[in-house]
């Protein structure tokens, strides 16, 4: 069931006796920009440490070991143009403890931290703002340490080059945190609350009426609400963007990231999951098994795609000396799928896993509120679970051709280790 309760304010109800635990999710959804990122980051650690009832964190977590041990946490999320704070309690059904009251008070648990912060005088309190403000800035700068994570955000920089806004990732910048202040975090608290799309979801055994009773009188400012487009759409160029830097390391990462046309809701996205499969994303997958075991050419080599942004990414760690011929060596694995060479066995093993890896996914809460929320903000690709297993069954040799054909390399960065070899 899906019911909107006021204007943008939706109550998604998943009812099921999968679980002995019920899950609610509170998703704010706004679009994603360079300037935003960071203080809703910021602001899921503010929301998820204290509150005006709850002022220091062992209040908070003392009135979580009364709900039965209850797990709560805020967390952010980036998807194609949008930016998700997701506010997330799980708790045990109160009919396996005896306590018909429990729903009921974890539902008033998180309208006393969602809408009663630990704001005072005009800004949030002072001395969790500083604590949770510097342990973000260390998370930042602990990027550049992990020199994986690092590679990739330098490419995803490099592949949007066009766009600022896609260039940031969820958490913002170093220098964007930085200039916060206790005082901006209640602005952008208040335009989120006031502004964002909401979606609740309740996962568990449970009944559409009770939860619309203790979801509906929910606090939530009146007003028009946001509904960004979901998709960002990467306009094509028609040279390779490189970067290149050098670092004192023992291991290189080498990246690239392609192009594609194809995004979630088209039916050609079934073929886009197979192509990624033999591509780079299974241990039997051509990168896999002839960049990283055949020619013992990287430490790793994989690849992933985002069919909300149009992006195949392509990740590896080698020896700087192997850099043109790994560069090679991937192109030799796109252009033998190109040309269509697939074996049965690889086409049906890669269906095997992809339609084991969605069947796994239905026993797990939040796979359930992923499909739902998608299939609410997309209406047109709402498909259920026969069709979809259907769909990656008759995804056709050619068909992973054609996604392999489609796909354009448009940037290469390269994180070379000094003396790598010395």
């Amino acid at each position: 069931m899906t019911q909107e309760i006021q204007p943008g304010v939706f109550l998604h109800v998943l009812p099921t006796e999968k679980f002995k635990t019920v899950r609610f999710v509170i998703r704010f959804s706004a679009r994603h920009t360079k300037d935003n990122a960071g203080a809703r980051t910021l602001l899921t650690s503010l929301l998820e440490t204290n509150s005006q009832n709850y002022p220091t964190q062992t209040a908070l977590s003392s009135r979580l070991a009364e709900l039965y041990g209850a797990s709560f946490g805020v967390g952010m999320a980036k998807k194609g143009n949008l930016h998700q704070v997701n506010a997330t309690l799980t708790l045990v059904n109160g009919k396996y403890v005896g306590d018909d009251a429990l729903l009921a008070q974890g539902v008033a648990f998180l309208r006393e931290v969602l809408f009663a912060p630990n704001i005072s005088n005009g800004q949030f309190d002072e001395a969790t703002f500083q604590v949770e403000k510097e342990n973000m800035l260390s998370y930042i700068k602990s990027f550049a340490e992990d020199k994986q994570a690092y590679a990739s955000l330098q490419l995803q920089q490099l592949f949007f080059k066009e766009d600022a806004d896609q260039q940031v990732p969820s958490f913002g910048t170093l220098a964007t945190v930085s200039a916060l202040t206790a005082a901006d975090l209640v602005t952008t608290y208040e335009k989120m609350v006031r502004e964002d799309q909401v979606d609740i979801f309740v996962v568990g055994d449970v009944t559409e009426d009770e939860m619309l009773a203790l979801f509906a009188p929910l606090p939530f400012p009146k007003g028009e609400r946001v509904h960004p487009e979901i998709f960002f759409k990467q306009p094509a160029i028609n040279y390779v963007e490189e970067k290149q830097e050098q670092e004192p390391l023992t291991q290189s990462k080498l990246n690239l990231g392609y192009r594609s046309e194809i995004y979630y809701g088209q039916l050609n996205r079934f073929a886009l999951m197979v192509f990624n499969g033999l591509f780079g994303g299974f241990p039997h997958s051509r990168l896999f098994m002839n960049v990283r075991e055949k020619e013992s050419m990287a430490y790793y080599a994989s690849s992933s795609y985002d069919s909300f942004r149009g992006f195949v990414n392509v990740q590896t760690g080698i020896d700087a000396t192997n850099r043109e011929k790994v560069l090679h060596l991937i192109s030799e694995q796109l252009i033998t799928l190109q040309k269509g060479q697939i074996t049965d066995e690889e086409l049906e093993q890669t269906k095997a896993m992809l339609k084991n890896s969605y069947l796994l996914s239905l026993d797990s809460p939040q796979a359930l509120i992923e499909a739902d929320y998608l299939d609410n903000w997309l209406p047109e690709s709402v498909m259920d679970d026969e069709t979809f297993l259907r769909c990656i069954d008759e995804v056709t040799v050619a068909q992973v051709q054609k996604v392999a054909q489609s796909i354009q390399l448009q940037a290469i960065y390269f994180l070379e280790g000094e003396g790598a070899n010395a």
